[in-house]
């Protein structure tokens, strides 16, 4: 079990985000704003799933779990708003997000099934973003150009998607739910996932005016595709996922808990809830 503190980030959402907030980088701000396009009806999705494949637990294996669900449900809801205020900011400049109406059509074809068939999706999806979180926290550098409200921002994001990497896991073996489909989900969620994470940058930097500048594409192959890339560097434990014998501890590191210590002035416990 892991113990998840709920936290309210003390920063202001209701001033404007520069149009390349990302230090000046069009990729890299189009392809985190196409993440956070992401994460309100995805946040809202994890925090179904896993609330629903908690209460099908019968009441001997919810008690050791409570604790844990209610925190990760604090956490993705406060996750889920403050991307939201972000998400307003950005539309400002233009922006459509095409990627939350195709996760909605998507996931509506999820209504009547088996409950370990969300968990399974979350878990797959949370084992994406614990990858992404720990590029982040350990290439912290690459946000320094930012204005210090928006590398706070996905820094914390980053941290606490960290810490509660293994709850859907956990909820989706104490339900039984096979390997076979844990994986099979997998392999589903990182096709629509990367897929729909590109067409929502490329549609930003389309809408940006940037998408065929040379600096834009050095910038993509530097930060997904180059020695310390995201998705070089990522594919040997995304790869682990799919053990048999897999857990989302056995990849940890302590930057999550470091970068939470250390920056403790910029949010406050607020406790958890479901």
């Amino acid at each position: 079990m892991t113990e998840l503190v709920v936290r309210r980030l003390l920063i202001d959402l209701d001033q404007p985000v520069d149009r390349h907030w990302c230090g000046g980088d069009a990729f890299l701000t189009a392809w985190f704003n196409a993440l956070s396009m992401s994460f309100p009806i995805g946040e809202q999705f994890f925090i179904d799933s896993v609330r629903a494949g908690f209460k099908a637990l019968p009441p001997e294996q919810q008690a050791p779990l409570r604790d844990e669900v209610q925190g990760f449900v604090g956490q993705e809801a406060t996750h889920r708003r403050i991307h939201g205020l972000f998400n307003a900011q950005i539309e400002k400049h233009g922006l459509t997000n095409h990627w939350e109406p195709r996760a909605r059509r998507r996931l509506a074809r999820m209504d009547g099934a088996d409950v370990r068939h969300g968990v399974a999706i979350t878990a797959a999806n949370e084992h994406f973003t614990a990858l992404f979180a720990e590029w982040m926290l350990a290439h912290p550098t690459l946000l320094d150009g930012c204005e210090p409200r928006l590398k706070t921002l996905w820094l914390w994001h980053s941290a606490e998607e960290a810490e509660h990497k293994s709850t859907a896991f956990d909820i989706y073996r104490a339900l039984g739910g096979s390997h076979a489909w844990r994986l099979r989900w997998m392999r589903r969620v990182t096709v629509f996932f990367l897929g729909d994470a590109l067409r929502q940058t490329v549609s930003n930097l389309r809408a940006d005016g940037t998408l065929w500048r040379w600096s834009t594409w050095r910038s993509a192959a530097r930060h997904l595709l180059g020695r310390d890339g995201l998705l070089r560097t990522s594919y040997a434990p995304w790869k682990r996922y799919f053990r048999r014998d897999f857990h989302p501890t056995q990849q940890h590191s302590d930057l999550s808990e470091r970068w939470l210590e250390a920056n403790a002035q910029v949010f406050v416990r607020v406790g958890s809830s479901t």
